[in-house]
């Protein structure tokens, strides 16, 4: 792949944890670890391919209204997904609602920047609403966060689901 072809900037909607789950024979809300290490995976390979920057929705506030089980599962995975990149050297930025109780307090350090590696944003409670509410204010509330180029989401699903709504005006969409 030609450097010149390569996006600054990728975001990814990971979308089927559930489903996998199931079509397992587990339980839904052991589909959120098993997302673990292909995000690691895929941190690995956005480092090697030289992508500077990228943005993974993690859970909205749409999905703290699931089931309390799943809700934890999800709130766990994303801990745990958060240390881990970070550990690996990523300038970590976690986006979202962290006056919520639904945020969880083991990121509040990462609400500001952490690292100097590869760009990481963890969209963690967050909302499209929330975000531009931020506007009030004169900023976006992802003002950190830069335009997108790229935005891949497998599981099967079509649509955006609010990510970054202000940055992904331009994007291409896989």
């Amino acid at each position: 792949m030609s450097k010149n072809n390569i996006p600054h900037h990728v975001g990814f909607i990971p979308d089927g944890n559930r489903r996998w789950a199931m079509e397992h024979g587990l339980p839904k809300e052991d589909g959120y670890v098993h997302g673990i290490d292909p995000g690691l995976l895929l941190y690995e390979q956005c480092k090697k391919l030289g992508i500077k920057e990228v943005s993974i929705y993690c859970f909205t506030q749409d999905n703290t209204k699931r089931p309390s089980i799943q809700k934890q599962a999800f709130i766990d995975a994303t801990v745990a997904f958060a240390f881990e990149i970070a550990r690996r050297g990523a300038a970590l930025l976690v986006v979202g609602d962290e006056t919520s109780t639904q945020f969880p307090q083991a990121l509040k350090e990462f609400r500001q920047r952490q690292g100097v590696g590869m760009k990481v944003n963890l969209l963690v409670n967050y909302g499209w609403e929330w975000d531009l509410a931020g506007l009030k204010n004169g900023d976006l509330r992802s003002d950190e966060v830069s335009r997108i180029d790229l935005i891949v989401r497998w599981g099967g699903g079509r649509r955006l689901s609010g990510f970054l709504t202000a940055q992904s005006v331009y994007e291409a969409f896989y």
